[in-house]
């Protein structure tokens, strides 16, 4: 186990590498500088070409991501261009609001998903299970930008229960929370009760319930622990996403989350931004996808990692 962490942890090396390369490339292929994207109040030639200068924006695109990877190596993330500050305090200062709108989001998802998912599937056919069918289905279909501006809608302008933008007090955080929520919660449904279906046609099921075990022993200590696996799969990557930032549900609520910095430094061209909130966010993926592949050999014995 340990030497398959430790190649899984030497790979992330390479991975993050091409990362880099492609949205260092990607970024830089739009033309123009930077610092010339404002139409109606443009900054004079000169300026743009000392502040290209700055940066070292006017360097070959090969020379600059040489320049960025050595920075990066020694852990300087750069400057940000738009606000002259270092990228490493902006992102510091986000994170910590995107992971707790993330961590608040998953727990609400786990809290109903997976006892719905469980419910549908001992109840299949029932009353229960159309409902949490529909659920699953509007939740995994319905964009989660449709069902924001719904809500601001219903419960911040007409009714007036909680504030549209801002963050800092419950009653900002439970609109983006919900909404946050909504989409991994309803496909979690789905994979929950899809796994729970497949683990009760096993044959070590109708063993244990030969056997005279309870209902309840047989579905916690034997469905339920093998359903379990699949939906370790989707909690992973689903965490880190959740965790780096909803891009959408952070602007639109006014978050100051890595999500809404992303979408901004985009918008502004702001290179350095837009490769530090990447590479954050795909290296989050990768420890994910290892920590849920340590979990497999966790839940069930015979999956061997190797």
């Amino acid at each position: 186990m340990l030497r398959y962490v430790i190649r899984r942890l030497l790979l992330i090396i390479p991975t993050m590498f091409f990362v880099a390369l492609i949205t260092f490339t990607l970024a830089h292929a739009t033309p123009g500088s930077p610092f010339d994207r404002n139409e109606n109040k443009p900054l004079p030639q000169a300026t743009i070409d000392r502040l290209n200068r700055y940066y070292g924006v006017d360097q070959p695109i090969p020379v600059q991501f040489v320049t960025y990877i050595g920075n990066l190596l020694r852990g300087d993330l750069g400057l940000s261009f738009t606000k002259g500050r270092p990228v490493a305090d902006i992102i510091g200062q986000g994170i910590g609001t995107s992971a707790q709108l993330g961590v608040q989001a998953l727990l609400l998802a786990l809290a109903f998903s997976i006892p719905l998912g469980i419910i549908s599937a001992l109840k299949q056919n029932t009353a229960a299970d159309y409902v949490s069918l529909m659920f699953a289905t509007v939740g995994t279909t319905i964009p989660s930008f449709v069902i924001a501006i719904f809500l601001i809608y219903i419960f911040g302008v007409t009714l007036r229960f909680f504030p549209i933008t801002g963050w800092g007090t419950w009653q900002n955080e439970v609109m983006p929370t919900v909404v946050l929520a909504l989409g991994p919660g309803a496909f979690l449904t789905r994979i929950t009760r899809a796994s729970m279906l497949e683990a009760i046609k096993q044959d070590y099921v109708r063993t244990a319930r030969g056997k005279g075990l309870s209902e309840r022993v047989v579905v916690v200590g034997h469905v339920l622990k093998n359903a379990l696996i699949p939906i370790a799969t989707i909690i992973g990557p689903a965490t880190a996403a959740l965790i780096t930032g909803s891009f959408v549900i952070e602007s639109l609520f006014n978050v100051p989350g890595v999500g809404r910095l992303f979408v901004i430094s985009i918008e502004q061209r702001d290179y350095p931004t837009i490769m530090s909130t990447t590479m954050l966010y795909a290296f989050l993926i990768m420890i994910a996808n290892i920590t849920v592949d340590i979990l497999y050999g966790v839940l069930d014995p015979r999956i061997k990692v190797a």
